[in-house]
């Protein structure tokens, strides 16, 4: 059974202030706990509705109804259990290989994705604006199926950041140049812009290359694609090229 302060507790955690405060967050779905509980993220106490995760001791673990799951989960259909894990310290940003730059993403599902994409294509290093969507969103943390737990995410003043590193900075851009007749560098920044506007002002400015997706359609009348899908079709390039 979940008492009331526990409720209290985790479904505050759905907030950043509280994240903050508490240095913790919620992860649900078996998937999910299985790939942190196999890192570096020290678990506070799982919730489940199975006689499952044997490794956990039972003073870190409670067996709980689905109702009680349903009072606690941040996801619209729940799943069979709920880990609570503390935020850990942020790791030195490694200003080598291709590291992903992320200006104002604000969708969840898309921090997510990206983070996965990362995962998948060896980007070890994410640095995100401070005006993009948190990490620990527990939208986020869902969406990126484990890999957090490998990929190392710090926020930054990005145009700091940008400012002083020796590294090239690549952008997307409508305007820029055709990424299929590029010779692309091992090493580099990759900025990823916000979903309506793209880059804002200030960081274009910085971008050193620009460089576009080109549109084969027909018509040419789609305006722009999603950033995780384009996203995943620059890394893809990128790493092609090495």
């Amino acid at each position: 059974m979940v008492s009331k302060n526990q409720i209290k507790l985790i479904t505050s955690l759905q907030q950043k202030k509280y994240r903050n405060i508490e240095k913790l967050f919620i992860a649900e779905g078996t998937k999910v706990i299985q790939e942190l509980l196999q890192s570096n993220f020290k678990l506070q106490h799982l919730y489940t509705t199975k006689e499952d995760f044997n490794e956990i001791s039972i003073v870190e673990k409670t067996i709980i109804s689905e109702g009680d799951l349903k009072k606690i989960s941040a996801l619209s259909s729940i799943n069979t259990c709920l880990g609570v894990f503390r935020i850990p310290e942020s790791k030195i940003i490694q200003e080598e290989g291709l590291l992903v730059a992320l200006d104002d993403v604000r969708d969840p599902g898309n921090l997510g994705t990206i983070l996965r994409l990362c995962d998948w294509f060896g980007i070890t290093d994410v640095v995100c604006s401070q005006s993009t969507v948190d990490i620990f969103n527990p939208k986020v943390i869902q969406a990126t199926m484990g890999s957090i737990s490998r990929v190392n995410v710090n926020y930054v003043d990005l145009n700091s950041f940008l400012k002083n590193t020796s590294l090239p900075i690549f952008g997307t851009f409508m305007d820029g140049k055709n990424i299929y007749n590029q010779k692309l560098p091992k090493e580099g920044i990759i900025v990823m812009g916000n979903e309506a506007n793209g880059i804002t002002e200030n960081i274009e400015k910085i971008i050193s290359e620009r460089l576009s997706i080109p549109r084969f359609g027909s018509l040419q009348q789609t305006e722009s694609l999603n950033v995780a899908t384009a996203t995943a079709i620059v890394l893809s390039e990128f790493k092609r090229n090495c």
